[in-house]
């Protein structure tokens, strides 16, 4: 009889995605900080400037990347949720595998 394996992978996958869920808006933020300082450009989130890049405009853009920090607010107190529910969901899904496995084993 082949005994079933619990699925630490999935729970894995989740736990990963919930994460990047959480801290997606501030990799935006490090990524528009990064190019803008590569390329010699000041870039806050009081107001849009001209940020040169290969010969057009990208200013907007990067003070887009940049503001939509703000979405912090929102989604680590969702992600801390998702969290949460995530690890009561692998505490009884882990409880209820080790009890059905003991008792197939009987």
């Amino acid at each position: 009889m082949k005994t079933k394996r619990f699925p630490w992978r999935l729970y894995g996958v989740l736990l990963i995605l919930i994460v990047l869920f959480g801290i997606t808006p501030l990799l935006g933020a490090v990524v528009s900080e990064a190019i803008a300082s590569a390329n010699g450009c000041t870039l806050n989130e009081g107001t849009q400037s001209v940020c040169m890049i290969g010969g057009s405009d990208w200013g907007g853009a990067l003070y887009s990347m940049f503001v939509l920090t703000w979405f912090l607010l929102a989604t680590l107190p969702l992600a801390g949720g998702a969290l949460i529910v995530w690890l009561v969901l692998l505490i009884i899904h882990r409880v209820a595998f080790a009890r059905r496995q003991k008792s197939e084993q009987a």
